[in-house]
């Protein structure tokens, strides 16, 4: 398989580009022209292909979406399985990624032809682009990138150590967090103990059982009206069924069903059948109601016990909600008391476990230490190296590493790397003391020592900003030498840096008086010639068209 590669970039309705499609060559793609003709977009389509925020101002004036769509080809398989995973194709080693902007806000992602979240996006493009801008640059200035920067030089090992660390770290933090609460709220917790006491006992004088709370509401209301109960069930159960000679309900059902069998009548069984079930019916109605009036007369509890028994229940329900609540509440009650009860063993597990995992994090953090100051000195060597080939050949570079007390997330170590430009310097902090182009250099030779195949593809935005003459053509050579083992693209406005570019891509900036569109096209020959002359000296005059054959023949040998 061959090496991974963006090999097309498509944009439309991006910024002042309508429509285009980038050429990008496997190797060297230098994008070059004039200031505010769309050169940017490209670096916007990608962050958007990268899953960044989606920004609707970046939508054309006029359009209702902005979409990119990336071809990659060459991809490894872990890179396809995510497309794969999410639903989508990865034809042979080939990816299309692709992002919709709606002028509204919206954004939509899209993978192997399914949509997708930006997450996922991110995801897959982590793993085949790199994009260095100019904030990039400004970031070296941090104490944080400096340090992101020494560590991804440690590698793999440096990881592993840090999942550890990791582990121990918030391991420690966690027991010293409840060690401290138990220390600092020993008195609040006493309290909590207690009221929890006498909220347990007197659930547990009550004793209530689950639904009780509606079963004596209905006892408390039948005693209440007991008397009017009676006379009415009373008097249904005598038109029910009674020992006078007025006729009730069943001696009726039986007269009617002995009428209707008489007639022997077969088209007649179903209303006897159904006479016979109302007058069974209707006797154990009778017998129901007979045993109703009984426990009416003499019932289990008087109505002043049930309407203790209510106030009791119902001031239990007005507390916790419900009496379910108040059962849940006592058992997590009790779970809490023995773990407040047991404050002092707690203490003694939790300082044991502080010390264990405060002295292993510490070790960690000095293996952490020893292995950045290692990688320090080779990544310093590195960066020097790459210096020399950058038109710095005296640079010296160090890598402070400075254990501090405090543990935190990063370990325990300030880093910071200092910058002797030349000999009789002072080594000084890169984040103070360095000129725009000496910064630009040196983020350059820092991403180039780390290289190592983490991307195939490296993106850099001006990276010659601040540079000029020598150290331009310096830096167009070392990146052409970095594109012998990666893709890289670059955004320059340096024809110094664009003569080494194995692609060169012009985006042209034109207008109609009322609206801005920018084209998008590969310069080749006499064509790339006069951009090379134009950026060198804003015009294709015979000298400015020299020069640039000039830097096109001494790139090319």
């Amino acid at each position: 398989m061959s090496r991974p590669a963006l090999t097309e970039l498509s944009i439309r309705g991006l910024g002042v580009i309508e429509s285009g499609v980038l050429p990008v060559g496997p190797g060297f793609t230098a994008i070059t022209g004039e200031t505010g003709a769309g050169k940017t977009m490209v670096l916007q389509a990608l962050s958007l292909l990268r899953g960044e925020r989606a920004d609707s101002g970046a939508v054309r004036r006029g359009a209702d979406r902005a979409s990119v769509q990336g071809i990659w080809s060459g991809v490894e398989a872990d890179a396809r399985q995510l497309v794969e995973d999410a639903g989508g194709t990865a034809d042979d080693d080939e990816v299309i990624l692709g992002r919709t902007v709606q002028s509204t806000g919206r954004s939509r992602g899209q993978a192997g032809g399914v949509a997708v979240p930006a997450s996922l996006l991110a995801s897959v493009t982590g793993q085949l682009v790199a994009v260095h801008g100019q904030a990039d640059q400004q970031r070296l200035r941090s104490a944080t990138a400096q340090r992101q920067a020494l560590d991804r030089g440690a590698g793999r090992q440096l990881e592993a150590t840090f999942l550890d660390y990791a582990d121990h770290l918030l391991a420690w933090q966690r027991a010293k967090a409840e060690l401290d609460d138990i220390t600092a709220n020993r008195e609040a917790r006493a309290r909590e103990a207690a009221m929890l006491r006498e909220e347990l006992e007197q659930i547990s004088a009550v004793d209530p059982q689950p639904g009780e709370d509606e079963e004596v509401a209905a006892l408390a209301n039948r005693l209440q009206h007991a008397e009017g109960l009676r006379q009415a069930v009373a008097e249904a159960q005598a038109s029910i069924s009674n020992d006078t000679d007025a006729p009730d309900a069943v001696t009726l059902a039986g007269q009617a069903r002995r009428l209707v069998e008489r007639e022997d009548d077969p088209l007649l069984a179903p209303v006897t059948e159904r006479l016979i079930a109302a007058e069974t019916a209707l006797s154990e109605a009778s017998s129901e109601l007979v045993n109703y009036l009984d426990a009416l007369a003499a019932p289990e509890r008087s109505a002043d016990e049930v309407q203790t028994r209510l106030h009791e229940v119902m001031a239990i329900v007005r507390r916790y909600g419900s009496i379910d609540e108040a059962l849940s509440h006592g058992a997590s009650g009790a779970l809490r008391i023995a773990e407040l009860d047991d404050d002092d063993a707690s203490t003694e597990r939790l300082q044991a476990e502080v010390e264990r995992e405060h002295a292993k994090a510490l070790e960690l953090a000095e293996s952490i230490t020893q292995q950045r100051q290692a990688a320090a000195q080779r990544l310093s060597a590195a960066i020097e190296a790459e210096l020399r080939q950058l038109a710095m050949p005296n640079a010296k570079v160090t890598i402070d590493v400075v254990p501090g007390e405090e543990l935190h997330q990063h370990g325990r170590d300030e880093v910071r790397i200092l910058l002797a430009p030349h000999p009789g310097a002072d080594p000084r902090p890169v984040a103070t003391s360095a000129s725009g182009g000496e910064l630009s250099r040196v983020m350059l030779a820092i991403e180039v020592a780390l290289a190592s195949g983490d991307v195939p593809t490296l993106v850099f935005d001006e990276v010659d900003a601040g540079v000029g003459g020598e150290a331009a053509i310096e830096i167009g050579r070392r990146l052409a030498r970095l594109s012998e083992h990666a893709q890289v693209i670059v955004v320059t406005h340096l024809a110094q840096v664009a003569a080494f570019a194995s692609t060169h891509v012009r985006i042209e900036k034109g207008t109609d008086g009322e609206v801005t569109s920018s084209s998008i096209a590969e310069v080749r020959g006499e064509a790339r010639v006069s951009e090379l002359a134009r950026m060198l000296a804003g015009t294709d005059s015979k000298v400015a068209l020299a020069h640039a054959r000039e830097l096109l023949a001494d790139a090319a040998g």
